[in-house]
């Protein structure tokens, strides 16, 4: 039998946010957690779907399954709906390389339309993806998208929920001194060290920039996730749907 990783207190959190309940259109389902378990044992070991052991349920059963909910926005309907008290004191953000596997590249663009939210990686010699995490507390919001950089997905996260005048935004990658202005425009302290080759030195906090280990932990943490941290799908919403579990798993740990 392989080892499973949720607890029953971990199921009773989630398992009222997945489709297949009595109250639902359709058929229900009766093995949920069976399934959780199914994806989460394939998050953690990195193998191919059609090497899930049968002890988790058919392989391809699971994989359709593991797509619907992705294509439905259920993967991320359930971060949201258990990170929705986020300490927001601080939000920190940070980004990672994550190696695509050569299985992930050259996926069919009619096979992945633009609408769909599904991105192919092109062929190449050598390829890479990248995430973007930004931690509050003990929540994390994460995108994925490694044609923009952390600029770009710093401006995203700031742009998530209200931000009390009292609070810090933490940053772990350079920015430019627009995105230092908005930080500062929502009510909030920016902790960025700039560049050293700057004329002008701005100032930081540097005893709240030493908290940035938190993110980059928590990086760690996904890691630990093979499929998460070498990327084997080759559509970017699967992916992020894996990412999204995973992430759950680790905020209800």
């Amino acid at each position: 039998m392989p080892r499973k990783l949720l607890r029953d207190d971990q199921w009773e959190r989630i398992k009222d946010l997945l489709p297949g309940k009595s109250t639902d259109r359709g058929v229900t389902a009766k093995d949920n957690r069976l399934f959780i378990e199914a994806v989460l044992w394939i998050a953690r070991t990195g193998s191919p779907w059609r090497d899930l052991d049968p002890a988790l349920g058919n392989w391809h059963a699971t994989y359709t399954r593991f797509s619907r909910w992705g294509k439905k926005g259920v993967w991320q309907r359930i971060i949201a709906a258990i990170s929705d008290d986020a300490d927001l004191e601080a939000l920190l953000i940070d980004s990672t390389i994550v190696r695509a596997h050569q299985h992930a590249a050259g996926a069919q663009k009619k096979k992945a339309p633009k609408r769909s939210g599904a991105r192919a990686l092109a062929r190449r010699a050598e390829h890479q993806d990248s995430y973007h995490g930004g931690c509050a507390g003990q929540s994390a919001a994460l995108d994925t998208d490694g044609r923009r950089g952390g600029r770009y997905h710093a401006g995203q996260h700031t742009d998530r929920g209200p931000v009390s005048r009292d609070g810090y935004w933490r940053q772990g990658i350079r920015c430019c001194d627009a995105l230092v202005a908005r930080i500062h425009a929502a009510g909030a302290q920016a902790v960025i060290p700039p560049r050293s080759n700057r004329n002008e030195q701005r100032a930081y906090d540097r005893h709240l920039y030493k908290d940035r280990n938190l993110v980059e932990r928590f990086f760690n943490r996904l890691k630990q996730f093979r499929r998460i941290a070498t990327r084997y799908d080759k559509l970017a919403r699967n992916f992020v749907s894996m990412l999204n579990l995973v992430c759950a798993y680790i905020w209800l740990a």
